[in-house]
């Protein structure tokens, strides 16, 4: 079984890429995305640290149920460990920057609201 993927390169001439280099470079632009260690992911997983490892660094091949589970510990879809399209990791990113903005913009307005209520109580 071939595990060459045909794509159009840079120059926009088609070629070959291994699936294993795509899924290699994938996995840790996801898992760097999310702040997820290799060990992280190992544990979400039920895999080990050496596993991940092997698969990122083209050693080792997953089977279709562990490449389900990796995806969904990313928050991706399987098919999503395979794309070429370079910009979903970084899509990841912005939109994990802007969920941590907003939590912490509703974590000071709640902390500000209980201090309120705090003072008020003192007050009474």
């Amino acid at each position: 079984m071939s595990t060459q993927l045909l794509q159009f390169r840079k120059d926009g001439k088609l070629g070959m890429t291994n699936i294993r280099d795509i899924l290699a470079k994938n996995m840790k632009s996801y898992r760097g995305a999310l702040g997820l260690s290799q060990s992280k992911l190992a544990e979400k997983v039920d895999t080990s640290t050496h596993y991940i490892g092997m698969i990122e660094t083209k050693n080792n091949f997953p089977s279709p149920e562990m490449l389900e589970r990796i995806a969904s510990a990313l928050g991706i879809d399987t098919v999503d460990l395979f794309s070429t399209n370079k910009n979903l990791p970084e899509t990841m990113k912005a939109y994990r920057k802007a969920a941590l903005k907003d939590i912490r913009g509703l974590m000071g307005r709640f902390i500000d609201e209980k201090l309120k209520e705090l003072e008020k109580n003192f007050r009474e």
